[in-house]
């Protein structure tokens, strides 16, 4: 399923727990991490949209690795004598120097969500806040995992929810672990309505769940998106209006 069409769902899933779940503020933020949530999974993706987002430092990357080859380049150049040291000095600047070359696309990207996972471990650390280093952790490991796999099973759905429920702790923002956990199975839902379907269960079995009614990324596969989206949204405020009645 396109981005566009997860994060739909995603926000009109926050809607559904900001407004039918009792106890739970209606909270813009709420609804806005629900469609964060919803593009977590697709981080293993390299045309995501969350993965584009996170990975914003990509560009830089490259220039990162040219940048610390000349300047060990230099340092080795003015610093160290002659013999072994200086001699590693200069073969080191030159693999940074040809790794900042040869990179491009995917493996720019992976680097630049490490990076910014990294970053944001070490503010968790910093902080205090466990959730914001598992946070972290997360976007830094699911970038290198094939797409569907582990970040697509119900396992990684309840490690986000438990993300939530731990910033909700810290936080004391109430509702969080529901709009994040909420998000994340929205995404593997809607996934599972495509013809590839969803492995929930991996590693403990390989069997995959699906109703095949999507193709990804056809004529009819798009606008049946559009309908489902529609059609999900007209739902909950069908539901939430018949509260309202009563």
């Amino acid at each position: 399923m396109r981005g566009s069409s997860h994060l739909a769902i995603g926000l009109i899933t926050g809607v559904a727990v900001a407004g039918l779940v009792p106890g739970i503020p209606f909270s813009p933020a709420g609804i806005a991490l629900a469609g964060f949530s919803s593009l977590a999974p697709d981080l293993d993706h390299p045309g995501s949209r969350l993965s584009k987002r996170l990975g914003f430092a990509q560009n830089y990357v490259r220039w990162a690795f040219i940048v610390v080859a000349a300047g060990l380049a230099l340092y080795t150049h003015f610093q160290l004598p002659l013999g072994p040291d200086r001699r590693m000095g200069f073969t080191a600047a030159l693999a940074f120097g040809l790794i900042g070359a040869a990179l491009q696309g995917d493996s720019t990207r992976k680097l630049a969500l490490l990076f910014t996972g990294l970053c944001t471990v070490v503010a968790g650390l910093y902080t205090g806040f466990v959730w914001l280093s598992m946070l972290g952790l997360f976007v830094s490991v699911a970038p290198f995992t094939s797409h569907r796999s582990w970040t697509h099973t119900i396992w990684a759905a309840g490690l986000w929810t438990y993300i939530g429920h731990l910033a909700n702790q810290s936080l004391g923002w109430h509702g969080v672990a529901l709009f994040a956990g909420g998000g994340y199975a929205s995404h593997l839902l809607a996934d599972t309505l495509t013809k590839a379907g969803v492995k929930w269960f991996r590693p403990l079995t390989d069997v995959c769940l699906k109703i095949p009614l999507i193709r990804t990324g056809s004529k009819s596969g798009n606008l049946l998106e559009v309908a489902i989206c529609i059609g999900y949204a007209l739902l909950v405020v069908g539901i939430w209006l018949g509260r309202l009645k009563f």
